[in-house]
């Protein structure tokens, strides 16, 4: 494990599990959860997958904006799907695709590599590497 020099540390806590409540420390976020009804649950309610997908999707476009120095990068959209379900090996697991649309790369290709490259910045990223499986793909 690669131990890093912690320049800012999130605290959220929760209670009650995926059909409970979480609340950072600060209280900026304080959100009742409910499982998807997908997966049996009630609904209606945010749930963990969604709270990553956001998380992943925020850190993803701040890494898009550090490697494309060059190109305007503030309408640029990153979506993350976050996908759950059983995993081969037993349990659960995740597998997440990442769609990136850059208006001002010029072409879908020039996209993709910036979107590789954030992808190999990105914390989220490296934070998952051979963990899950992710797919990021440039879009138009």
């Amino acid at each position: 494990m690669e131990k890093i020099n912690k320049s800012y540390t999130a605290t959220a806590t929760n209670q009650g599990g995926r059909i409970g409540h979480v609340k950072t420390d600060d209280g900026m976020l304080d959100l009742e959860l409910a499982m998807p009804k997908e997966i049996g649950g009630t609904g209606g309610k945010t749930n963990p997958e969604q709270l990553f997908a956001a998380a992943f999707a925020s850190c993803f476009g701040g890494a898009l904006a550090f490697v494309s120095k060059r190109i305007n990068t503030d309408d640029a959209q990153i979506t993350v799907q976050v996908h759950s379900g059983e995993a081969e090996s037993g349990g659960y697991g995740l597998a997440a695709d990442i769609f990136v649309k850059i208006p001002q790369a010029g072409s879908l290709e020039e996209a993709q590599k910036l979107a590789n490259l954030a992808h190999k910045n990105c914390m989220y990223s490296n934070a998952v590497k051979g963990n899950i499986a992710v797919n990021v793909k440039a879009v138009e």
